[in-house]
């Protein structure tokens, strides 16, 4: 998964939490960048019909940015999945999103015949809880 891949997952996510388009600052807050860095890769994707922008509301996934984002936001439940309930690392998310971007969908498509994934994912994906309901480290913090 690469950089752009990230965004994607990260305004699929923000669009859920704010039930509209992602703000720049939620998007800056989810991706532990600057607000200048998220306008930057906004415009980027914009060029390349993944967003659509509006100046003060916030930015869409296209079509095609939300199949991208879905594709992204199910490798990175597949690793974190996979590094919690199966390798039980106490630090799945940070070593998750370490991973997002470099395992490929061909080590996603391995690790995920270990992990039985839902049907339903990514959109089993709790974005305020940031992880997948049906990650077992998830339910029991809660």
């Amino acid at each position: 998964m690469n950089t752009a891949d990230q965004y994607l997952k990260a305004i699929y996510l923000a669009q859920r939490l704010e039930d509209g388009p992602a703000s720049t600052g939620t998007l800056a807050d989810l991706l532990e960048v600057s607000p200048a860095s998220v306008n930057e890769m906004i415009g980027k994707l914009e060029q390349r019909d993944l967003v659509e922008h509006e100046k003060y509301k916030g930015a869409r996934l296209t079509d095609d940015g939300l199949e991208r984002a879905h594709n992204a936001l199910q490798t990175y439940c597949i690793i974190e999945r996979f590094l919690a309930n199966v390798l039980e690392v106490d630090a799945y998310r940070e070593e998750a999103r370490a991973l997002e971007s470099v395992i490929d969908d061909v080590v996603a498509d391995r690790l995920d015949t270990i992990i039985d994934r839902r049907e339903e994912c990514p959109d089993c994906f709790d974005p305020e809880a940031d992880c997948c309901e049906y990650l077992e480290a998830c339910s029991t913090a809660e």
